[in-house]
């Protein structure tokens, strides 16, 4: 949260932090080339089962040199829960996840000391903080977002146990190889196809082709962007808070957090503004299990700020890595012009590494606003004719093992409840103190 500061001429400020949430508080801490980085997460609800190897997957995703298209450091990015989980359950207090570096490569960055890299935060870092972190690029390194990864994948347990929530993102376009949207199922979309190859693209032919424009500029010293669409699937209805507060505009500043993002787009995106309203509206039907759905999906899962219960689906554009091994021209920070050729290992396109990182963010908003949800508009009994559940009307073999057990729990107190109450005699009077 925000930490307020005294300054000169009694003027009073808020010093920004690196903390995100309001329920569901994530604070990330480290940078690149210091003793480590993780996070810490507060608000986290209790007896969830919980384990370093389920944080672990989504680590394994993003680490670094997992392939010639990645940047060549070398970290196992092994994290350790030091506290809040207790016999493999979340305790509710605040869980501290540490991972250390250990693959640093401090002298890398003595040209860059001096020059700042064009395109890179170097120079605002400077203007802003008046000193800033050489090695690695401090916190304005990627590696920050470990911190993000771990707590996501948390976020992304809740949800996928309370209402079967998949979220999943995937490389639609690297440079000006770009994928069409119709050729993606986002029905059927399995992690196994992103995963089934280096640049975590679900079609093959065009994953081959993405995979070469990369190597194309990784000989050369050079780097290239492109886009992450993301999409999430059985996500809880009633998200999002008009007017400040929207899920769109929750999810926008999350993921433009992330490093090196320059656009972000749901649903339709500017491709809508060549449409009419007839069609571009998204029309309601009633569903085999009386549900309001729509008919087609231009809204992108979104309405006035709230979600409807559709796929929630997003766009994200990441520019070229801005370390290059070409000749640039810059200046240095005492003010001199000169020329750069920067050293170092960096990725030659963010974007196959950026998945499971916007996979991350979006599941903190989402978990974020779930329990916001739930303390604004289902403390008290919903009013049945208009307020949709907050969880889609699943299939049996979709209905999470987390909901089964918590009917179990209801039907098992009910029935311990109308059990005392048949054992009691008539005229008897309960010795409880709270009958």
């Amino acid at each position: 949260m925000p930490v307020t500061l005294h300054v000169k001429n009694s003027r009073w400020i808020q010093a920004a932090g690196s903390t995100y949430g309001n329920h569901f508080r994530v604070t990330t801490y480290g940078e690149s080339h210091g003793g480590g980085v993780g996070c810490v997460i507060d608000g986290c609800p209790p007896r969830i089962p919980l384990s370093e190897a389920d944080m672990q997957v989504d680590l394994d995703r993003r680490r670094p040199g997992q392939s010639r298209i990645t940047t060549p450091r070398k970290e196992t990015d092994t994290c350790k829960i030091f506290s809040g989980v207790s016999e493999g359950l979340t305790t509710g207090t605040p869980i501290h996840v540490f991972v250390p570096n250990t693959d640093q490569r401090g002298n890398d960055y003595s040209e860059m000391s001096l020059a700042y890299r064009p395109s890179h935060a170097d120079a605002t870092y400077d203007m802003k903080y008046g000193v800033r972190s050489v090695q690695g690029g401090g916190r304005s390194s990627a590696r920050e977002t470990i911190g993000r990864v771990a707590s996501g994948a948390v976020a992304k347990k809740i949800l996928k146990d309370f209402s079967g929530t998949e979220i999943l993102a995937y490389v639609s376009q690297v440079h000006k190889v770009v994928l069409p949207e119709d050729i993606i199922d986002h029905d059927t979309l399995m992690l196994h196809q992103i995963e089934s190859n280096i640049v975590r693209c679900p079609d093959p032919e065009y994953a081959e082709k993405m995979i070469a424009a990369i190597d194309a500029v990784r000989v050369r010293g050079d780097s290239v962007g492109g886009v992450v669409t993301c999409i999430v699937r059985n996500c809880p209805r009633g998200l999002g808070s008009p007017v400040f507060d929207k899920l769109e505009a929750e999810l926008a500043k999350a993921v433009m957090s992330l490093p090196a993002t320059k656009g972000f787009q749901f649903g339709s995106g500017f491709a809508g503004t060549f449409l009419t309203g007839s069609e571009h509206n998204d029309e309601f039907y009633i569903d085999e299990h009386g549900s309001t759905r729509t008919r087609t999906n231009r809204s992108g899962g979104i309405q006035g700020g709230i979600s409807n219960g559709e796929i929630i689906n997003m766009r994200i554009a990441f520019k070229p890595t801005s370390t290059i091994g070409k000749k640039q021209q810059t200046v240095t920070r005492d003010k001199k012009e000169t020329e750069l050729i920067a050293r170092g290992r960096h990725d030659p396109c963010v974007v196959p590494r950026a998945v499971p990182m916007v996979e991350a963010v979006v599941a903190l908003v989402l978990v974020d606003q779930l329990m916001a949800q739930y303390a604004q508009c289902n403390l008290f009994p919903v009013n049945s004719d208009l307020q949709e559940p907050l969880v889609p009307v699943l299939e049996p073999e979709e209905f999470p093992l987390s909901r089964i057990r918590l009917l179990v729990c209801m039907f098992t107190l009910l029935a311990a409840i109308l059990g005392n109450i048949v054992s009691r005699k008539p005229g008897s009077k309960s010795t409880e103190m709270y009958p």
